[in-house]
C-alpha cells in the first residue's frame, strides 16, 4: 500500500506520552492548543490531513470531512463515545473511524461510583456546609443519606464494559443490582438481574445512566421517566448529556420528586443550564469520569496507535462499525 500523504491533524493538545507516540509516526504534525478549536480551526487543520486525532468537544461532520479532501484515511477519537463524529458520512468517504474502548472502563466506574457516594451520602452538602462558617454541632438527623451498603438497589442503564465496572463495585458494598442491555432484557450475570427499563427505573435506589447516546436514547430520562423512580431515588449520569432532558431533571429536583442527582455531562457541552446550578441536591463535575492520569494517556495512545495502524495499511485496532 501507498503511504498517504498530508499532515496527522491533532485538535488538541494530548497528554505527554501521546504526544511522544504521535513524534514516532515520523509524518508532519499540526497540533491544536489546550482549547477546543473553532469550527473555522478545526476545518483548516483537516484540510489536506491524512489522519486526525480528535476529541468529544469537536463535531466531525461531513462538511468537516469534506474540507479534508480525497486523503483522509482515518480520524480517532479519543473517546468511547462517538456521537460528536457523523461515523456514516466517514464511512461513505472511505475514512475509518476509531475510539478508545476499554481503557477507560475503571477509572469511568471510579468516578460514577464516587458520584454515587457523593450525592447519597450528602458529601458536598457537608462539605458547603463547613465553608459556611455556620455554627454547628453534631445531631442524629444532620445531613443523613441513603446507606448504599445496606441493601439499596443500583441500577444501570446500559450493561456494556464501563456497567460491568460499576456493578463489580457496586457488589462491594452489597447492593443489589439491576441492568438493562440492548441484548439481555431477562436473565442474570452472576448476581446482576437484567429487567426493562421501567422496572429497573421503579425499584432503584439509584438509577446510574451508562448508555451511549443515540437517537433512541436522546432523552431516554425524560419527565415521565423521572416519574417512575422513587421519591427518594437518585440519578448519576456519567454517559452524554443528552441521555437526560435536563429541563425536567430540574423539574423533578426542585418539586422534590427524586431524592437527587449527579451529573458528570451535560447537554450542551461546555455550557452548563444555569438552572442546574441552583439546583437542590445536586452533584456536578466537569465531564471528568475518565481524568485518571494513566487512563487519559492510555486514550491518547490508543488513539494515535489507531491512526499508526490505518496509515500503515493495517486494519484498526478499535474501529467504530
Amino acid at each position: 500500500m501507498t503511504t498517504p500523504a498530508g499532515h496527522v491533524y491533532v485538535s488538541r493538545l494530548l497528554t505527554d506520552g501521546a504526544m511522544e507516540r504521535l513524534r514516532r509516526l515520523d509524518r508532519p504534525l499540526r497540533v491544536g492548543g489546550e482549547d477546543p478549536p473553532t469550527r473555522d480551526e478545526l476545518a483548516a487543520g483537516f484540510t489536506g490531513a491524512c489522519a486526525a486525532v480528535v476529541t468529544l468537544t469537536e463535531r466531525v461532520d461531513a462538511g468537516i470531512l469534506d474540507t479534508a479532501g480525497d486523503g483522509l484515511r482515518v480520524v480517532a477519537n479519543v473517546a468511547v463515545g462517538y456521537d460528536n463524529i457523523d461515523v456514516a458520512a466517514a464511512h461513505a468517504a472511505g475514512v475509518t473511524v476509531t475510539n478508545t474502548p476499554g481503557v477507560l472502563d475503571n477509572a469511568t466506574a471510579d468516578h460514577t461510583f464516587a458520584l454515587i457516594l457523593a450525592v447519597t451520602r450528602r458529601v458536598v452538602d457537608g462539605d458547603r456546609f463547613l465553608r459556611s462558617r455556620r455554627p454547628w454541632i453534631w445531631g442524629p438527623r444532620m445531613l443523613t443519606g441513603l446507606d448504599v451498603s445496606a441493601g439499596a438497589t443500583l441500577g444501570i442503564l446500559g450493561y456494556g464494559r464501563i456497567g460491568r465496572a460499576v456493578a463489580r463495585r457496586a457488589r462491594a458494598f452489597d447492593m443489589t443490582v439491576l441492568a438493562t442491555s440492548r441484548r439481555r432484557t431477562s436473565g442474570a450475570d452472576g448476581d446482576v438481574r437484567f429487567v426493562d427499563t421501567d422496572t429497573l427505573l421503579a425499584d432503584s435506589d439509584v438509577v446510574c445512566v451508562l448508555t451511549p447516546l443515540t437517537p433512541e436514547t436522546r432523552h431516554l430520562i425524560d419527565g415521565a421517566a423521572l416519574d417512575r423512580m422513587k421519591s427518594t431515588a437518585y440519578l448519576v449520569n456519567t454517559a452524554r448529556g443528552g441521555v437526560v432532558d435536563e429541563s425536567a431533571l430540574i423539574d423533578a429536583l426542585r418539586a422534590g420528586r427524586i431524592g437527587g442527582a449527579a451529573l458528570d455531562v451535560f447537554e450542551n457541552e461546555p455550557h452548563v443550564n444555569p438552572a442546574l446550578l441552583d439546583a437542590p441536591n445536586l452533584v456536578l463535575t466537569p465531564h471528568i469520569a475518565s481524568a485518571g492520569e494513566a487512563t487519559r494517556d492510555a486514550m491518547g495512545v490508543l488513539a494515535v496507535d489507531n491512526v499508526a495502524a490505518v496509515l500503515a495499511g493495517r486494519p484498526a485496532l478499535t474501529p467504530v462499525r
